[in-house]
């Protein structure tokens, strides 16, 4: 057997915990042998529904916490009184290399807040990102942010993309990943004043990928680039829209393929073509986003996803669990640091300038 990898997994984040927790521990678990789940919650909760799995106590070690922190909790709350719930004591097991990955499908806000304090960010990263990985018609393409900050900068949107370059390069195996920066349109012209400062550095940066310019939303699925740079709001914003989009196309599919005798037959006909359709469009699939720039790692799964969804969280957690791509990241991040910081303050230089009123545009009276 290949060396064990300890998953901390908060038994009670999500919507149906823990009990589509735990179905996800038994499927993920047929398919790495090698893996351990460290289960952070209630022991009294969590216990039945382990027992409905038969083997996966074997690979199971539950760590009583009987506080859990509530959907709808505030990040500064959480902070405050979670010390010792579910979700913080998993990190903690993080911190302190008692395992080598934590997945949580509790509140995204609190994972977050609680992650960057225990965690801490790498040297140079201001906030960390999500990072989530869209099924495109040429594989995957990785997006990010997907919803950690509403609001960037220059500085952030660089580090996102030296974050989602390093992701790819190493987890995702491409030599030299293609970059693009979402906009409203590809022409120059288009966009604010901080993406377009952010295209002129990745222009000019020298960086270790290839920058390929604006991309726009419909981009994405069609794999235009490896990694599609963002702001958290946009980027949480198109995730939403492709699951959407994904479950209406299916609602769409089996209505069509119901409606009549002859369209029954039809589907009976090509039921093999529509199984592959039906799973590649499975959006479960593609659940977990990983939050990069943090010094360990976190995957943060769908709230309300169920067993299978929450398998694939886990096993992207597994896979991520023996590579290294801190070094990577870091190097490139010192440098383009002096670059960022100049064009930053610049930017904000022109902001006060042009809300300072210029003496000829005075009105006397």
């Amino acid at each position: 057997m290949s060396q064990l990898v300890h998953i901390a997994v908060d038994a009670m984040g999500g919507d149906d915990a823990p009990g589509i927790v735990l179905d996800g521990c038994a499927i993920s678990s047929v398919r790495h042998p090698n893996a351990r789940f460290l289960l952070f919650g209630d022991a009294a909760k969590i216990q039945p529904h382990l027992n409905r799995h038969k083997g996966l106590e074997k690979v199971c070690e539950i760590h009583h916490t009987p506080d859990a922190i509530p959907m709808d909790a505030k990040p500064a709350q959480a902070v405050r009184q979670g010390r010792k719930s579910s979700m913080a004591m998993a990190i903690t097991s993080v911190k302190v290399k008692r395992a080598q990955a934590i997945v949580s499908a509790g509140s995204t806000g609190a994972l977050m807040a609680i992650s960057k304090i225990r965690l801490r960010t790498f040297p140079g990263v201001a906030r960390p990102a999500i990072a989530a990985i869209f099924p495109t018609q040429r594989g995957e393409t990785l997006v990010l942010d997907a919803g950690a900050n509403v609001d960037t900068d220059i500085k952030q949107l660089v580090d996102f993309a030296i974050l989602g370059e390093g992701f790819a390069h190493v987890v995702l195996n491409r030599e030299r990943p293609t970059v693009g920066l979402l906009n409203v349109g590809s022409e120059d012209v288009k966009g604010n004043e901080v993406v377009k400062a952010v295209d002129a550095l990745l222009r000019a940066s020298e960086l270790p990928m290839e920058y390929v310019g604006y991309i726009e939303g419909d981009d994405i699925a069609a794999g235009a680039v490896d990694v599609v740079v963002t702001d958290g709001f946009t980027g949480n914003i198109a995730l939403k829209a492709a699951e959407g989009t994904a479950k209406m196309v299916a609602h769409y599919l089996r209505s069509a393929l119901t409606s009549s005798p002859l369209a029954k037959l039809g589907a009976l006909l090509a039921s093999g073509g529509l199984k592959i359709l039906k799973e590649r469009m499975d959006p479960r699939k593609s659940n977990g986003g990983v939050f990069l720039g943090l010094n360990g790692l976190v995957v943060k799964s769908h709230g309300g996803t169920d067993g299978l969804g929450y398998a694939a969280a886990l096993d992207l957690a597994i896979d991520l669990a023996g590579s290294d791509f801190g070094s990577h990241i870091t190097a490139a991040l010192e440098k383009v640091k002096d670059k960022v910081d100049a064009a930053d303050e610049a930017l904000k230089a022109a902001k006060v300038e042009k809300k300072t009123p210029k003496p000829e545009d005075k009105v006397t009276p």
